[in-house]
């Protein structure tokens, strides 16, 4: 998929579908199944001349096996007659597609004209996928690398410097100076003081998409222009909006504006000044089927038969 489809052309067929097609405010929320080995997602979309579906386990358990995290297929379906089209890795579908959404966010948000110092938790999938993502769209001047696991943390840091960009491992103190914090990880509470975080910085949380959980705490929510994919599955499913709003310090109206908004020019670039910009993900179905004909249509194009 990789080869087929960089993240920057990944976005820019999100920022298409969001042009051209339904409004993600109406699309059906994803249904979520506990089974024993953790849970099972559904996520239906279709569009004009298609239509797929994603099946996703997600397995904590997993890694300490040797396997991945997420597992899953997807399959593409002609929209007009629903015959099956393609069946693809939902996985490594995934991988791509989480961070060409933050990397159309990173378009209208991150800040330009300049190299940025990104801080980034994690050391997975995700975070290799958002690394590359982010210098799809911005000049790097330092990668941190913030990681539970050392070992994890340094491959990434020699990952990164084979990409060009000067790059170490740091603590989450480090966000205290960053541009761009990136947070891509499993946790369930805040990975660092929210309060650290410079007013013209910009923060992407994707990590997580269940309303108990977060990677951001309350004080950064508080005081940030918030974005997301969609105000309707934000306030279903993010637990960075969710625990504040439980806690009282913000309402269900502290959302600047969505995905949708920045592609339409709605809002302006960069956001309002003097506060922090944070793009919250949960990932949605119709992300999933725009990069998915992407693929299925660029290989076309390139094949042979």
């Amino acid at each position: 998929m990789a080869r087929l489809l960089t993240p920057a052309a990944a976005a820019d067929a999100l920022a298409a579908a969001l042009r051209d097609g339904p409004d993600p405010e109406n699309h059906p929320p994803r249904t979520a199944l506990a089974v024993p080995g953790g849970e099972l997602l559904l996520m239906p979309a279709a569009s004009g001349a298609y239509a797929g579906v994603k099946i996703a386990g997600v397995a904590p358990g997993n890694p300490a096996r040797g396997l991945p995290r997420i597992t899953g297929s997807y399959l593409l379906l002609d929209g007009p007659t629903l015959r099956p089209l393609a069946l693809l890795d939902g996985a490594a579908l995934t991988a791509l597609r989480t961070p060409a959404v933050s990397a159309l966010a990173l378009r209208y948000l991150a800040p330009a004209g300049h190299p940025l110092r990104l801080v980034l938790f994690g050391s997975g999938p995700q975070a290799y996928g958002h690394l590359e993502a982010v210098l799809s769209v911005r000049e790097l001047a330092e990668v941190v690398v913030v990681a539970r696991q050392p070992p994890g943390a340094r491959k990434l840091v020699a990952h990164a410097e084979t990409l060009g960009a000067p790059a170490r491992t740091g603590t989450a103190g480090d966000v205290a100076d960053a541009d761009l914090v990136v947070c891509c990880t499993t946790a369930r509470e805040p990975l660092f003081d929210g309060r650290l975080v410079g007013a013209g910085a910009v923060v992407v949380a994707v990590g997580s998409h269940e309303p108990d959980a977060r990677e951001t705490d309350t004080a950064l929510i508080r005081r940030s222009a918030v974005y997301v994919e969609s105000r309707a599955a934000a306030l279903r499913e993010a637990g960075d909006l969710l625990v504040p709003e439980a806690e009282g310090a913000i309402g269900p109206g502290h959302i600047t504006g969505t995905l949708t908004d920045l592609v339409a020019g709605r809002m302006p670039a960069a956001g309002p000044p003097g506060c922090p910009q944070v793009f919250k993900s949960v990932g949605m179905a119709w992300e999933d089927l725009a990069v998915a004909v992407a693929l299925f249509e660029t290989a076309g194009a390139n094949s042979e038969t």
